[in-house]
């Protein structure tokens, strides 16, 4: 009676799946409105540019710095990992400003990993120490380009409580 009851029951879930031809529905959203290309253009602005991925970046730098502090390496290589991926999503949305983040990916973030690597906590004093010098100097160089500079500092209070 149990066999059967499986069989009778993979045998409706069989015919639905079948059955059901796929819908192509229109996406409707309640604040989207607009042609198609307008629906895309409301989407890429809600999405913004690089400053929504600096406000990560931010969170994340701190959090490395934390990793680094507790010697927590796993929890400071997710960290960079994380804002090595948001960087680069950033650029997808702003590739004008790929030139100034060059550095960053091919040398800060590399020399980071090292000290995370070697899991050494002088070392990794050392690499933040580099790359919020860097971040510094690139928001410099944005400042030239009308976007305001400011100077990054060293994290003194904890916002996550992952210890």
């Amino acid at each position: 009676m149990k066999k059967l009851f499986i069989v009778f029951t993979l045998e409706i879930i069989f015919i639905s799946c079948t059955n059901s031809k796929e819908q192509h529905l229109p996406v409707e959203g309640r604040w989207i409105k607009g042609s198609e290309q307008e629906k895309i253009k409301i989407i890429e602005k809600q999405f913004r540019g690089l400053d929504k991925a600096m406000v990560e970046i931010g969170y994340r730098y701190q959090e490395l710095y934390w990793g680094g502090q507790d010697k927590n390496w796993d929890y400071a290589n997710y960290q960079l990992k994380k804002i090595k991926k948001a960087l680069k999503l950033g650029l997808q949305r702003r590739p004008n400003r790929a030139k100034s983040a060059e550095h960053f990916l091919n040398n800060v973030i590399p020399e980071m990993k090292k000290a995370i690597d070697a899991k050494d906590k002088n070392l990794f004093n050392e690499k933040i120490e580099f790359m919020r010098n860097s971040c510094t100097a690139c928001h410099a160089y944005a400042g030239e380009e009308s976007y305001p500079s400011f100077k990054v500092g060293i994290p003194t209070d904890r916002q996550s409580p992952i210890r």
